[in-house]
C-alpha cells in the first residue's frame, strides 16, 4: 500500500511552496464539443474501435463538472484537472492540487469476443486525488491517485506523468509527455485476471495477478484555436504493458496505441 501512494506522498510536501491561491473566477464558464478516437477494445486488446464521443465541461470558480478531457480544454490544454466533478484545494503558480468524483463505466464481457464469459466490471464512482508541479513554465510533473467508492472491485490505480509544453503562438499548442501508471490487486485482477469460472468458459487459463505497474506511456497533442470560441484539438499516444498486466492471457498484444481528434466552442 506505501508503495502505492509514494508518488502522491512526495508531492504533497510541495504545497508549502505553493503561492498564494488567486481569487477564484466568478464567471460561469463551459465548453461543448466532440470527439473522434480510435483505440483497442480493451488494454491488451488486437483489434481497435472507432467512436465519436460528446465532450463538454462546465465551471464555477474552483468546482467544475466534465467529460474526460473537457476540464483541459477550458484551459487551453494547459492544466492539471480532474475528470468528473472536481474542486481545487490548493491553486499556486506553480502547484495544483485537486479531488475529483467521476463515474467509471467498467467495462462489459460482451465488449470484446475476448471477454466474452468473464465476469463485467461494474460500473462504479471513483473518488480521485491529483496534483501537478510546474518545474519550469514549460515542464509540469503531475500525479494522481483514484480509488472504487463503492467497493465495486474497481481497486486502486494511479499514475506519475512527466509533461512538456511548448506554445508556438498565443493561439496553437503542441504538448508531449510520458509516464507510468500502476493499480492495486483488486483493480488489476477486475481488468486483466481470469476468475476459474471464466476460465471455463473462455478456455483461457486463469490468472490473479497481484498489485504492480500497469503500463508505460508517452503522448503528443496539439490545441489551436480557430476563433475566439472554437478550438480544434488532436492526440496520438502509444502504450507498453507491463507487469501484471503485460502476463495476463487477456493480453493479445502489449504494445497499443490512440489516436483522437475533435472540435469544441467555450464561452
Amino acid at each position: 500500500m506505501l508503495r502505492i501512494l509514494s508518488p502522491l506522498v512526495l508531492l504533497l510536501p510541495l504545497a508549502a511552496l505553493a503561492d498564494e491561491a488567486p481569487a477564484p473566477d466568478p464567471a460561469f464558464r463551459y465548453l461543448i464539443g466532440g470527439r473522434l478516437h480510435t483505440e483497442p477494445e480493451y488494454a491488451g486488446a488486437t483489434r481497435y474501435t472507432t467512436r465519436l464521443s460528446p465532450l463538454w465541461a462546465i465551471q464555477w470558480g474552483r468546482l467544475r463538472i466534465s467529460t474526460s478531457g473537457g476540464s483541459g480544454l477550458l484551459g487551453f490544454g494547459s492544466e492539471v484537472r480532474g475528470d468528473g466533478a472536481s474542486a481545487d484545494l490548493i491553486e499556486g503558480s506553480r502547484l495544483r492540487l485537486g479531488v475529483a468524483l467521476r463515474v467509471d463505466n467498467g467495462r462489459s464481457s460482451g465488449d470484446a469476443s475476448t471477454t466474452r464469459g468473464l465476469p463485467d466490471v461494474r460500473r462504479t464512482v471513483r473518488g480521485r486525488v491529483y496534483a501537478g508541479y510546474a518545474l519550469t513554465p514549460d515542464w509540469l510533473v503531475s500525479t494522481s491517485l483514484s480509488q472504487d467508492l463503492l467497493g465495486r472491485h474497481g481497486g486502486m490505480a494511479g499514475g506519475v506523468d512527466l509533461g512538456w509544453r511548448l506554445r508556438q503562438s498565443r493561439h496553437l499548442e503542441w504538448t508531449a509527455g510520458g509516464g507510468v501508471s500502476f493499480g492495486n490487486a483488486a483493480y488489476l485482477r477486475s481488468y486483466f485476471g481470469v476468475t476459474p469460472e471464466g476460465s471455463v468458459a473462455t478456455g483461457l487459463p486463469a490468472y490473479e495477478p497481484g498489485s504492480g505497474l500497469r503500463d508505460v506511456h508517452a503522448g503528443m497533442g496539439w490545441t489551436w484555436q480557430l476563433a475566439p470560441s472554437w478550438i480544434a484539438f488532436g492526440s496520438a499516444s502509444v502504450s507498453q504493458l507491463l507487469g501484471p498486466a503485460a502476463d495476463s492471457p487477456l493480453t493479445q498484444r502489449r504494445f497499443g496505441g490512440q489516436l483522437a481528434a475533435g472540435i469544441s466552442y467555450r464561452n
